[in-house]
């Protein structure tokens, strides 16, 4: 399973740096981050796992994407889909991935955990809710802080 993902990770990188179009470029920059996400499962990192695929795959993305279709406008594609064997070929391979994270979720879930400090995702929300409250609503408010300002640039005016 490793070397699937693994696989799919250098080849979804690869994508990413060949790739022209820069929404494409995203694109594969969100499958190598589910990859990434997958490995973190495999070494028993959830909590890891859960915040590559929620912050970084989820948020930021979602805002690169964003600002890439407002500032990079595209062309309206009238000619047939250059890439329509590939997008075939698309949704085997997100099967492929899905099955090797329904076969991963088990094994993980049932292997113990060695002895040690606690490190589970109680323990990191415990803390981050207690101790490190202060710099995890500053970050929350420079990053909302961030998005107005580029909304507010990036808005056209209407005359």
């Amino acid at each position: 399973m490793f070397l699937i993902v693994a696989g799919g990770a250098i080849a979804s990188a690869v994508g990413l740096v060949v790739r022209r179009n820069p929404l494409h470029g995203a694109l594969f920059l969100v499958a190598n981050l589910f990859c990434v996400a997958v490995l973190y499962l495999m070494l028993r990192a959830e909590f890891l796992a859960l915040a590559q695929v929620i912050i970084y795959a989820g948020a930021i993305m979602v805002l690169f994407i964003f600002a890439i279709m407002l500032l990079v406008p595209g062309k309206a594609e009238a000619s047939p889909d250059p890439l329509g064997p590939q997008r075939m070929l698309a949704l085997p391979f997100a099967g492929l991935l899905g099955l090797v994270v329904v076969m991963v979720l088990p094994g993980a879930a049932a292997r113990q955990v060695p002895a040690g400090p606690p490190t589970g995702v109680r323990t990191i929300g415990q803390l981050l809710f207690t101790d490190y409250l202060l710099p995890f609503e500053v970050t929350a408010v420079l990053l909302l802080a961030a998005l107005i300002g580029a909304l507010a640039l990036a808005k056209r005016r209407v005359t």
